[in-house]
């Protein structure tokens, strides 16, 4: 997987986190998952359905990506970009059972306690004649 960190170690800090989150043991401990998400989440997934944080938590366990044998998230070309003290941008493309998407979160970090949290993320389906 090609990583650019940006030169900072709070980008290194947030890659590890979305890739947590991307992860089997990720998608299926809550407690994991309560720790990442931030208490204000949301996401727009490929599907165009809107998550909260709630919602997400409920369901990450039994979405795709969350079973060891099953189909598991393939990232590549993940940067970040740090746009202000305690919010990262990431951008980067996912396959998962031959979908491909391209994906945008914002992480934020409030406090040394809770650390850096998902505040947004939007994943975009990418059509599979598209070469841009």
């Amino acid at each position: 997987m090609n990583v650019d960190r940006g030169g900072d170690d709070s980008v290194a800090e947030v890659i590890e986190r979305e890739m947590q989150l991307m992860s089997p043991a990720g998608r299926s401990s809550r407690a994991l998952s309560e720790q990442l998400l931030d208490p204000e989440f949301v996401e727009v997934g490929a599907s165009g359905r809107q998550w909260d944080r709630q919602s997400m938590l409920s369901a990450l366990p039994v979405m795709q990506g969350a079973d060891d044998d099953g189909p598991q998230y393939v990232p590549s070309g993940m940067t970040g970009t740090v746009l202000a003290p305690g919010i990262v941008h990431l951008t980067f493309e996912t396959m998962l059972d031959g979908r491909r998407a391209r994906r945008s979160s914002i992480w934020r970090k409030v406090d040394e306690e809770s650390g850096w949290r998902m505040y947004y993320h939007q994943a975009t389906p990418v059509p599979d004649d598209s070469t841009l």
